[in-house]
């Protein structure tokens, strides 16, 4: 369980800690192009595709934003500071609907991916640093291309009751897995080692709980890519996590949402993240 107050004070001292030891780590990075505009992806060869500025300073995600507004508060963005760009992207690799622009709590502007407010990382010093990954576990390179996120959200159920990560009544926030758009990720406790039997046939009930339908693809850093995995479910592709298939819930309407976690009762549906022990075999 997460305190979400204890989290963005632990980002902000953590990281002036980082900030004053001045450590490096070198990362290969194309240089950037100054006909560059607004929101580019460059290729890193620790991490792949990221996403940076047009001067290929490198963008991050903050866990704690899963609704969609910046939890990066209080002298938080002394350390991870705001971006944002009015300018359009000129890079072909980026959908222009996937940026967007939010407005933060003191009336300043900052820029979105795909719903998550971007930000740079004080201790980068050049294009191409990428310093500022898993800080805290709960800052991340931001990537054009998750399959999954980390978000630390209170879960708050179809029931109206607050639920801690455990399911049982009770404020608390809880570290979870969701898509690249922020929207819950589920398991379904009678499934067994990649074996979805929630499904029908004729996928007559999957408006209920849908199938996160996608292939292995990139991942933040503190989830083990050996743990993730697909499965053919009567011709569709669906992601899995330590062998449970992965579902959404139909009533989750916006970013943020988790309500499957008390439909139709608590522990049928649960939450998925880095405590969820394997599925069972049979």
């Amino acid at each position: 369980m997460f305190n979400m107050t204890y989290l963005v004070r632990l980002s902000f001292m953590s990281a002036f800690l980082f900030l004053l030891s001045a450590c490096s780590k070198d990362d290969e990075q194309g240089p950037p192009n100054n006909e560059n505009s607004g929101i580019q992806v460059q290729s890193s060869g620790n991490f792949g595709n990221v996403l940076t500025d047009k001067d290929g300073r490198t963008l991050y995600f903050f866990s704690l934003d899963a609704n969609g507004s910046s939890a990066c508060i209080d002298g938080c963005e002394a350390i991870w500071p705001v971006y944002y760009s009015a300018e359009a992207s000129s890079d072909t690799e980026i959908n222009q609907e996937d940026i967007d622009v939010i407005t933060r709590a003191d009336g300043s502007k900052q820029s979105t991916y795909k719903g998550w407010p971007l930000y740079y990382y004080a201790s980068d010093e050049k294009a191409g640093d990428i310093k500022g990954d898993g800080v805290n576990s709960i800052w991340f390179v931001a990537k054009p291309d998750y399959v999954l996120m980390v978000v630390n959200n209170q879960l708050i159920g179809a029931d109206g009751n607050h639920y801690k990560e455990d399911l049982s009544i009770g404020d608390g926030v809880t570290q979870y897995f969701t898509d690249n758009e922020g929207r819950t990720l589920y398991s379904f406790a009678p499934d067994k080692f990649n074996k979805n039997t929630f499904t029908k046939e004729d996928f007559s009930n999957d408006a209920i709980w849908p199938i996160y339908q996608t292939a292995v693809g990139p991942l933040p850093s503190i989830i083990n890519k050996d743990l993730v995995a697909s499965i053919n479910v009567f011709g569709k592709t669906q992601l899995t996590y330590q062998g449970w298939p992965l579902y959404y819930f139909g009533q989750d309407m916006k970013r943020g949402d988790n309500k499957g976690v008390s439909f139709p009762q608590p522990r049928i549906w649960p939450i998925v993240n880095l405590n969820t022990a394997v599925a069972p075999a049979n």
